[in-house]
């Protein structure tokens, strides 16, 4: 957040701990997991658009963007492992769109003081769409230019995005739900903080 003079305010102490809970719970979601080719099906949307949903843009993006150098330095938090390798997976772009649309969707939510439902849908799909604008043109470039496993446009969206449109669209939908329920709560208590 900035102050009136433009200048930013520094971390607190507790929002760290969120940012930390969140990479945590983002972590655990990579785990959490149906198998699919190419591409599996993962909890990780779930936690990185309530992070942007009830952490704000910021920290919301700080979160996911902790979560990724954590994986990147060689602990294997992503579904496939971890180090500085990943960025050659073909669904390391995912992970650069779950910071993007935590980014995204926590900008529109803030825009809102008390958020309803369909402002944190609409704010929590267009995150979503975040993920697969970066997702999938990386999962083809990859596929295509780096592993030598080539991958055709229509696999690319069908194995990187059509397969996952019910399931993300019904995480959106629970994400609307909770955050309209949890954003004035987290707020409320963020405020409290300062």
């Amino acid at each position: 957040m900035e102050t009136s003079l433009g200048i930013k305010r520094k971390i607190s102490t507790k929002e760290m701990i969120l940012c930390s809970l969140f990479a945590a719970l983002i972590a655990i979601g990579a785990f959490i997991k149906v198998p699919l080719p190419y591409v599996p099906f993962t909890m990780q949307l779930m936690f990185t658009t309530l992070a942007g949903i009830l952490l704000g843009s910021r920290l919301g993006a700080m979160s996911t963007g902790i979560y990724i150098a954590i994986g990147l330095i060689g602990i294997p938090v992503f579904t496939k492992g971890g180090g500085i390798g990943y960025i050659f997976q073909p669904t390391f772009g995912y992970l650069v769109g779950f910071m993007a649309g935590s980014y995204l969707t926590g900008k529109i939510v803030e825009r809102f003081e008390n958020p309803g439902f369909f402002h944190v849908l609409g704010a929590s799909l267009a995150g979503l769409f975040t993920v697969y604008l970066i997702g999938v043109p990386y999962l083809y470039m990859i596929s295509n230019f780096m592993i030598d496993s080539p991958l055709g446009v229509k696999a690319a969206l069908t194995y990187g995005m059509m397969m996952f449109i019910p399931g993300d669209i019904t995480t959106c939908i629970i994400c609307g739900f909770l955050g309209k329920k949890l954003v004035p709560i987290i707020r409320r208590q963020r405020r409290s903080w300062n």
